[in-house]
């Protein structure tokens, strides 16, 4: 079996029915959500706790700790979702002063209001116009 293909995500996680076998567990402190769909079985209570995750040819197997028991819960898929900390930091990004801050807040501020979208439309074919 291929390592990449088993995956352990320990600590508590809440989980909520989505229906029709599918289900959204989340674990607060980490910010860990894994969404399964098409499983197999009963519903799962509202906690569980160290999820194994099998992703096999055909079908995922997730095992869950569930009030003391150990559950295997066959699925079509399970995608799992963490978001990165420094995700951007990398990235070359623009740093914004206070004029250019100001700047974006009143066109953001503008465009909410009904008509300020049309409003902002001819502010800026007259400021094209003077050049």
């Amino acid at each position: 079996m291929d390592p990449k293909m088993r995956r352990n995500l320990p600590g508590t996680f809440s989980v909520r029915d989505l229906g029709r076998g599918a289900w959204r567990l989340h674990s607060e402190p980490a910010h860990v959500s894994v969404i399964v769909r098409g499983a197999e079985g009963s519903a799962l209570p509202a906690a569980v706790r160290d999820i194994d995750i099998e992703w096999r040819a055909d079908d995922v197997l997730l095992s869950v700790t569930s009030d003391g028991q150990r559950r295997v819960i066959r699925s079509q898929t399970v995608i799992v979702h963490e978001p990165l900390a420094d995700l951007y930091a990398a990235l070359p990004l623009a740093d914004l002063d206070d004029k250019a801050r100001r700047f974006w807040r009143r066109v953001f501020t503008l465009v909410r209001i009904p008509g300020g979208r049309h409003l902002l439309g001819l502010l800026a074919r007259g400021s094209r116009a003077r050049r």
